[in-house]
């Protein structure tokens, strides 16, 4: 006789292989607005023109989503163009695709994708707004998002010097954010609730994210139909202390933003920083920073504290890394930042970011016009803006699902995957849209039924096991101590084994699927 130990180890498989100061991160350079045309040398920081008036390899591929329930194959020599498989419960369009791909008589299997009538908006100068979408290079493909998601439902946070968001005191309303939602904020450098812009970087910022739209005025935002929280932490001079920055975070993440948008940074770390930011994360916020201006590796803060911020570099209007954008380990995506200094696009315009703000030389808040800036400051609120669709949509919603989402969908530059000069590639907020995190797949379980642990036995013993998966078990394998002596691919699944193979003494019994 033998004695045998019996036990039931399980195979998991898966189906699918304060004294610091900080500074906003922009420039500016030509204006849509003014009363007359005229000529200024200098390209940054002054007023230059004037006019008045493997299954997805391509990430461009995914952008206008696909089914869920069936994918389409072509079976060679079928007399049908092609046919469409419906994908059985609990099975994913990856799963699936990569099935009939590895079969020799499937000629190509592909996702069912969906097609849109894409939105186009009748602002008259979104034609300038290559960075939202371009004919030649994408921009960040806004149109084919718009068709998915406009934001719906989000607040996102502009930690900045305010935002031009109402008709108070000296100040007036942007005349392009008349549309949009605003959400109560608070002036941390005034300690007052009228956090009101005085410099003209964060309505500019403001504008990115949810600039009112498809009213028939100026220009489009990205994320147009979600709400800005107005929190000031830059003073008129575009400069604030650590301590300042971080009660705008803490004030945001208590106060109902899903995204807080960041376009500032400074050069020392800071523990109060990274906790702040760390504190926005566990609560649910995504977090978004500019990666500086400084055409270097240095990090810059906060957007370095990865584990809590999404870190963006700027690029120009033909996809490369813009001049002025750091880059290196810390860099998450790119995102649109501009090049005032070229005209790739051949609109007439050096290549910035445009946006309704007020003049940045006289800081008049009531001057009003369209401006290009450029900067990673004007990168950030792309992603910013991005993030608000994705969570709007659903199919992210945490931090860490926003960062999957936006980063595996982004359209790869560079060296192949992820490189110290665009992260994981530019912003593709169409793809981001059909990101999916993926059915749970959770690994089966085993239990051997007999014979009982410990039993002695002889001659011919059968073995019985019961089996489940979440995707369906396909066999189930036998083992005497680490040799197979068989499998059963229908329940009940039962082996027989001629305990006379082996000598006497303890055995183990193993069963896998």
């Amino acid at each position: 006789m033998s004695a045998v130990k019996r036990t039931a180890n399980i195979l998991i498989t898966s189906w699918f292989a304060v004294g610091m100061t900080i500074a906003p991160l922009g420039g500016f350079s030509f204006a849509l607005g003014a009363e007359q045309l005229r000529e200024n040398d200098n390209d940054r920081g002054s007023l230059g023109r004037e006019i008045r008036a493997e299954i997805f390899d391509s990430l461009r591929e995914r952008t206008a989503g696909f089914r869920s329930d069936a994918i389409l194959v072509r079976v060679r020599g079928d007399v049908e163009p092609f046919r469409e498989i419906r994908i059985p419960a609990g099975r994913s369009v990856e799963d699936f695709v990569r099935e009939y791909r590895s079969r020799a008589d499937i000629e190509y299997a592909e996702p069912d994708f969906i097609a849109h009538a894409m939105l186009t908006p009748n602002d008259p100068y979104f034609g300038l707004q290559w960075h939202l979408d371009s004919a030649a290079f994408g921009g960040i493909h806004a149109k084919a998002a718009w068709d998915v998601s406009q934001g719906a439902g989000v607040t996102v946070a502009v930690v900045d010097t305010g935002i031009a968001y109402e008709n108070f005191s000296i100040y007036l309303r942007a005349p392009d954010l008349a549309g949009t939602c605003f959400k109560p904020g608070y002036d941390f450098i005034n300690n007052d609730s009228h956090p009101n812009d005085d410099n003209s970087h964060g309505t500019h910022v403001a504008g990115t994210i949810a600039q009112t739209t498809n009213n028939g005025l100026g220009v489009a935002g990205v994320a147009f139909q979600s709400c800005l929280m107005p929190v000031k932490v830059l003073d008129r001079n575009g400069s604030g202390s650590y301590s300042a920055v971080a009660n705008g975070i803490y004030f945001a993440a208590d106060n109902g933003a899903k995204v807080i948008n960041l376009s500032l940074g400074g050069s020392s770390p800071s523990l109060t920083l990274e906790n702040a930011v760390k504190y926005a994360y566990e609560k649910g916020v995504t977090v978004v920073a500019a990666a500086g201006n400084s055409n270097s590796s240095a990090p810059n803060y906060p957007a370095a504290y990865d584990a809590y911020v999404v870190s963006v570099g700027a690029t120009r209007f033909d996809e490369t890394r813009a001049p002025y954008s750091n880059f290196g380990p810390s860099v998450d995506v790119v995102a649109p930042g501009g090049d005032t200094s070229v005209d790739q696009n051949g609109d007439g315009y050096g290549d910035g970011v445009l946006q309704n703000t007020f003049n940045p030389n006289t800081k008049n808040p009531t001057s009003f016009g369209y401006w290009f800036f450029q900067g990673t400051s004007m990168a950030t609120p792309h992603v910013a803006g991005a993030a608000a669709l994705v969570i709007s949509n659903g199919n992210a919603t945490t931090p860490d699902n926003v960062r999957e989402a936006l980063q595996s969908a982004a359209d790869d530059l560079g060296a192949a995957g992820r490189d110290d000069t665009f992260g994981w590639g530019l912003v593709n907020a169409a793809a981001a849209l059909g990101w999916s995190s993926g059915p749970v797949d959770n690994p089966p379980a085993v239990s051997i039924t007999s014979p009982a642990n410990g039993a002695t036995v002889s001659g011919a013993v059968a073995i019985a096991a019961n089996a489940s998966d979440d995707n369906g078990v396909v066999r189930v394998d036998f083992y005497i101590d680490s040799s197979l002596i068989g499998s059963d691919n229908a329940a009940p699944y039962e082996q027989v084994w001629d305990s006379t193979s082996v000598g006497d003494g303890s055995h183990t019994v193993k069963a896998t699927a």
